[in-house]
């Protein structure tokens, strides 16, 4: 794991080049997943069939093969045992609880004039869903996706979910049901990106796909986006830490390395002013690197992308994390809510040396749909918002429309659009 000072001489140019990532600019990439969509728009389920056949192995003889049932759904949940559907369930709870407080209602009010002006809140017809499938497979997505669809009112939700050589995880099952999931259909990649945005003959077509997926996902809801709604084209898993005063650096280096063993190409900072916390953090990290399961994508992760940085202070810091605009960002100090305040960049803020990330992946309750690879700038976490859309409400009086009226007309005209003066015109003529 790279370390890196500041106070070097080339630690811009070097910070950039660390922070430099593009996930779906390949024009190879671009080519045949532009073909894939053009495939599935001709060919439908034949198609689709087909690919899932091809890259994940499936076994199914036919499109029906690939749906599940609500009671293949149903029969999964009930298998669980006592700890991990309660485990579910609580995780389940909390995400609903969050994701209530954000939900919009219309409004109208009526102007000095007389007229009414507001705004009608509904939601979306159909989302479909996409959560990343196999045996190594994300519970937790579902519910980050499903539930916030549900609070927001939508009333049918398609999840697609891939299942390498046909097989699923439980959980993934157990989560759609609690989660009140509409369809599932067992299939993945672009095709299934393809088959969501513009319907098949089984799929019927949504009107915005969230969820995160490899790079043939996310480039395929770039394409499509236009013709349906996305959530963000999503990039590798980011963490930054930044610790001062007492910590324990056994817990940093493991937050470091939660997000290290996501991806290969997921990128781990840790920031400090504390030089011997930072050796201290750089042994751990050794230390414990080598027990986990997924040494191997950690490990790589830490070496091409990760860095331990030393700042000149606090300031400093702050400067760098909002020119990172991380995907998750923790907080280790004792004036955590403090220090938050100055941060403006940042898809989600766990503050203080307790909130560790791990508990925003899967229980705390906002949402771990998160941007990433610095579009926090501009992007916020996968909410009820993303779920619903606002109408203007417009309507004026009889003696409201007059003041108006006149104001249109005048500007029509300087714009030379006469039908747009004379529609103005006869109100108040």
């Amino acid at each position: 794991m790279r370390r890196l000072s500041t106070q070097d001489q080339n630690f811009k140019q070097t910070f950039a080049e660390l922070l430099a990532f593009e996930t779906v600019n390949d024009p190879q990439l671009i080519q045949t997943v532009d073909q894939i969509i053009a495939d599935v728009r001709q060919y439908g389920d034949d198609h689709v069939l087909k690919l899932t056949q091809q890259f994940d192995r499936h076994p199914a003889h036919q499109f029906s093969d690939l749906e599940l049932t609500q009671a293949q759904l149903k029969t999964a949940f009930d298998g669980l045992s006592t700890e991990i559907r309660e485990a579910l369930e609580l995780a389940a709870k909390r995400i609903r609880s969050f994701h209530q407080a954000q939900k919009q209602e219309g409004w109208t009010y009526v102007d000095e004039l007389g007229n009414t002006l507001g705004q009608k809140v509904t939601p979306l017809d159909r989302v479909g869903i996409y959560v990343p499938g196999g045996l190594a497979s994300y519970p937790s997505s579902v519910l980050m996706n499903a539930l916030p669809a549900h609070v927001a009112g939508v009333p049918e939700i398609i999840m697609v979910v891939p299942a390498p050589n046909g097989e699923l995880n439980p959980l993934v099952l157990a989560a759609a049901h609690l989660a009140g999931v509409s369809r599932v259909f067992t299939i993945g990649g672009a095709q299934a990106v393809a088959a969501l945005a513009y319907g098949t003959q089984t799929i019927p077509p949504v009107d915005k796909i969230t969820g995160p997926g490899n790079r043939f996902v996310a480039a395929a809801k770039r394409a499509v986006f236009g013709q349906v709604g996305i959530d963000m084209i999503a990039g590798p898993s980011e963490i930054l830490v930044y610790a001062e005063g007492e910590n324990n650096a056994d817990w940093l280096a493991m937050d470091v390395l939660s997000q290290a063993e996501h991806d290969t190409v997921a990128q781990a900072i840790f920031i400090t002013p504390d030089e011997a916390l930072l050796n201290a953090v750089e042994a751990a990290i050794e230390k414990h690197l080598n027990e986990l399961p997924k040494a191997e994508i950690a490990r790589t992760s830490i070496q091409n992308r990760g860095a331990l940085v030393l700042v000149k202070d606090r300031a400093e810091a702050i400067e760098l994390i909002n020119q990172v605009a991380p995907e998750h960002l923790e907080l280790c100090l004792d004036e955590a809510e403090l220090m938050s305040q100055d941060i403006r960049h940042a898809g989600a803020i766990f503050m203080g040396r307790y909130t560790p990330e791990a508990i925003g992946d899967y229980c705390a309750g906002p949402n771990h749909v998160l941007p990433t690879s610095g579009t926090a700038r501009f992007s916020s976490p996968l909410g009820v918002y993303d779920f619903q859309k606002r109408s203007s409400l417009i309507m004026c009086s009889r003696d409201g429309v007059k003041t108006l009226a006149k104001t249109a007309d005048v500007l029509a005209v300087q714009e030379n659009l006469d039908a747009h003066a004379r529609s103005a015109r006869y109100r108040y003529q």
